[in-house]
């Protein structure tokens, strides 16, 4: 796919009708989204991979004829989008799951654990001068992913059981949705900033 990018974007950039750009892309998201789909991957996966495949060379002769580039063109259906993935997120999330025994540990646990990982692999960043801490911490609130993952995992089940249960989902989605990292990254860019 990665070299077939190219070529197709060249060929859609011959039509000059607008709009062109955004349906040629968003065709190609959905197209990996359905591949990862067919081979038993989460459709995620797919338009991940469209997204990494997908860069601003590809679409270059649009640019140049004076369109604006794909991101931008597809920030406005993001900005509708995305807000009503959080709101049917949040509806999933049943906060009476919270008095039962267990639960809140489980999201405590979770959130430790994400936060401790997190940090750990920012000592993987190579090259001098880099603030490892303001990595790690940048990273904590990368979540949406694995809400779509928890998600899915709500849908499955093996021999009738649910691998997630809704009470599960719940300590996910405090573990993910962690308040700790914008005054956590303002602390370290502060104190980096200083030294």
């Amino acid at each position: 796919m990665f070299y077939l990018s190219p070529k197709l974007f060249s060929l859609a950039s011959k039509l000059r009708s607008p709009g062109v750009l955004l349906a040629v892309g968003l065709t190609f998201c959905f197209l990996l989204s359905w591949l990862a789909n067919v081979i038993g991957l989460a459709s995620i996966v797919g338009a991940f991979a469209a997204g990494l495949i997908l860069e601003d060379v590809h679409y270059r002769d649009f640019v140049d004829r004076g369109e604006r580039p794909l991101e931008e063109l597809v920030h406005p259906i993001s900005a509708f989008l995305v807000p009503i993935f959080f709101v049917l997120m949040g509806m999933r999330t049943d906060l009476g799951a919270f008095t039962q025994k267990g639960v809140l540990g489980l999201a405590v646990a979770l959130t430790v654990a994400a936060i401790a990982g997190k940090l750990v692999c920012s000592l993987g960043v190579v090259g001098t001068g880099i603030d490892r801490l303001s990595v790690g911490i940048g990273m904590m609130p990368r979540g949406e992913v694995g809400l779509i993952f928890a998600n899915i995992g709500l849908a499955l089940s093996i021999r009738g059981e649910r691998i997630i249960d809704p009470a599960t989902l719940s300590a996910i989605v405090v573990m993910i949705t962690t308040m700790v990292a914008p005054p956590a990254l303002k602390w370290s860019l502060t104190r980096s900033s200083a030294r």
